[in-house]
């Protein structure tokens, strides 16, 4: 069934090549490069949970949201959830739109300071870069993504990782490296 040209229902199979690329993301990129140090212990303690949303208009993925949001707070064994989003926000700015809408649904239902949002989409660029500069692809994703993050593990991973504070800049100089490998080994000047 499609509205406009697009799908309204995702099959399972969409679903699951989602799922999987998302994993597979995070798993050989966010992972393997250890662009987030505090990932790996929940993706091998099998802590994070990865759900799909067919959701195609804000309404409705805001309420997935809040879906998540009491999920996570109601099963301890979830640590954090990738709230995955193949069928919507396809641009950066309607994504980042829908996340200033999503933040004030956390303080809306008065979770600030229990939840926060961290935020990937295929797009990503940080505010003051060029669209094409590496140190985007430290947020950039195979599918917009919604994170979910319970703010109390996040503080003590952050009390107990040492240098904290110096992991935007050392994924920069990473995505740098890479970036200028990449071009290297195809032949063209690097900066």
């Amino acid at each position: 069934m499609s509205t406009n040209g697009r799908i309204t229902a995702l099959s399972d199979q969409v679903k699951e090549c989602a799922l999987n690329e998302t994993k597979r993301w995070l798993l050989e990129f966010v992972i393997g490069h250890n662009l987030c140090p505090f990932a790996r212990k929940p993706f091998e303690s099998d802590q994070i949970r990865f759900i799909c949303s067919d959701a195609l208009e804000d309404s409705d993925l805001l309420q997935a949201l809040a879906q998540e949001f009491e999920l996570l707070l109601s099963d301890s064994a979830i640590e954090t959830t990738l709230l995955i989003v193949p069928n919507a926000l396809e641009t950066f700015t309607t994504y980042w739109d829908f996340i200033e809408g999503a933040e004030a649904l956390i303080e809306r239902l008065g979770l600030e300071g229990v939840l926060q949002i961290a935020t990937f989409h295929p797009q990503y660029q940080f505010e003051g870069t060029e669209p094409d500069a590496p140190e985007n692809q430290t947020n950039r994703s195979p599918y917009p993504l919604i994170h979910i993050l319970r703010e109390e593990s996040l503080s003590k991973a952050i009390k107990n990782y040492p240098d904290v504070n110096k992991i935007p800049e050392r994924n920069v100089n990473l995505m740098n490296r890479l970036f200028n490998q990449a071009k290297a080994d195809q032949g063209a000047p690097t900066k």
